[in-house]
């Protein structure tokens, strides 16, 4: 799978899948007033995506599920859980984010993958450095992929 960094709205992305900057689902979903990339998701998925997340429980910093698209036109959703239980992202909540959520989509025979800036909304991470990050972890995935 190749990796491209578009910017635009991630919506509206032409992928088989999208990634959704999620938490650790700890706090049940129709709890949250989800805001970002999780409430443009869930305004024009609906809630289904939501409610199929919810049945994994809560997920470890990093892990990377997928449930159905709801009314969305992709595959799958992938939903990373991205930011910790104080809902901060880290340097390594962003890495193994990024290359769990590519590893689930070779998984999964995804030829393309859409991904938001993970960690730079509600996580409160730098913008830049979480997209350098995401980088450098595409790459390895990359690398990783080539070398099996």
């Amino acid at each position: 799978m190749s990796v491209e960094f578009v910017e635009g709205d991630l919506l509206e992305q032409s992928t088989e899948a999208i990634v959704n900057a999620w938490n650790q689902n700890i706090i049940p979903w129709w709890l949250l007033l989800p805001h970002g990339v999780s409430g443009a998701i869930k305004k024009r998925a609906g809630i289904g995506p939501f409610v199929e997340v919810a049945r994994f429980g809560p997920l470890k910093v990093g892990q990377a599920v997928h449930t159905s698209a709801g009314k969305l036109p992709y595959k799958a959703i992938i939903h990373v859980a991205g930011i910790n239980m104080f809902w901060t992202a880290t340097e390594k909540s962003i890495t193994t984010s990024t290359l769990n959520a590519i590893k689930l989509g070779e998984d999964l025979g995804l030829k393309s993958i859409a991904f938001p800036i993970l960690g730079a909304g509600a996580g409160g991470f730098n913008p830049e450095r979480a997209e350098e990050i995401m980088l450098d972890a595409s790459a390895k995935a990359k690398r990783k992929s080539r070398s099996q």
